[in-house]
């Protein structure tokens, strides 16, 4: 069984996720930690429950989900694991944060890339594994991370509830959303529970039923 925590953080309201099992072991999903506060809870969160984070994964590269990086660097020594396709954002990271919302970062303390993620790869902890299904459209490297045995999917910004991703932004694409979010509605099974990078989670058979993205 998963235990998911998740956090809403930064001006964005992103929701960043801890995972963990019985073991100990923990990923953390999309930590977008930005307010001091924030990156001392996620990091309190970890240790008062005795965890072991052995990933720092991103469902895609822009600076809201990112943030807290270098928070998870320092404290634990992981560095963050992204599809190779948004390797370009990763190194605009400073460039983002300041055309976003006017933060300068200091580039020094921004954590390099540890694993650059390619099809059908897994992140594996404790007695679990996610499965990354390759979702362009948001951004050229966005994913789903799916766990089968708990069917569970992080959606990063491809599917919210009732709604998806934007695509105006850098090398976004409608065509290619669309397309990811029929390849991921005909993989993943209906009772799949879905947890997005913004806003509540959802379900697979709701998200078919009454997205009209989904239609």
């Amino acid at each position: 069984m998963l235990n998911i925590q998740r956090f809403v953080v930064n001006p964005f309201q992103e929701n960043c996720y801890i995972v963990s099992d019985s073991t100990g072991e923990a990923v953390i999903v999309d930590c977008g930690a930005f307010y001091p506060e924030e990156r001392q809870a996620v990091v309190n969160y970890i240790r008062d429950n005795g965890l072991t984070p052995v990933h720092l994964i991103a469902t895609h590269g822009h600076i809201d989900h990112n943030f807290g990086n270098d928070t998870i660097f320092s404290a634990f020594g992981l560095q963050p694991e992204i599809h190779s396709k948004d390797s370009g954002l990763m190194d605009r990271m400073a460039e983002q944060a300041m055309a976003l919302c006017n933060y300068k970062m200091d580039n020094e303390s921004i954590p390099a890339v540890g694993r650059l993620l390619a099809d059908d790869d897994t992140v594996e902890f404790g007695n679990h594994k996610f499965t990354m299904l390759h979702t362009p459209g948001h951004t050229p490297g966005s994913v789903f991370f799916y766990c089968k045995e708990e069917k569970v999917a992080f959606s990063g910004d491809t599917l919210f509830q009732m709604s998806i991703g934007r695509t105006d932004l850098w090398q976004g694409s409608y065509a290619d959303i669309m397309s990811s979010l029929r390849h991921v509605s005909q993989q993943l099974p209906a009772e799949t529970t879905i947890l997005p990078g913004h806003g509540p989670q959802t379900t697979m058979a709701d998200e078919l039923r009454s997205n009209p993205y989904l239609k």
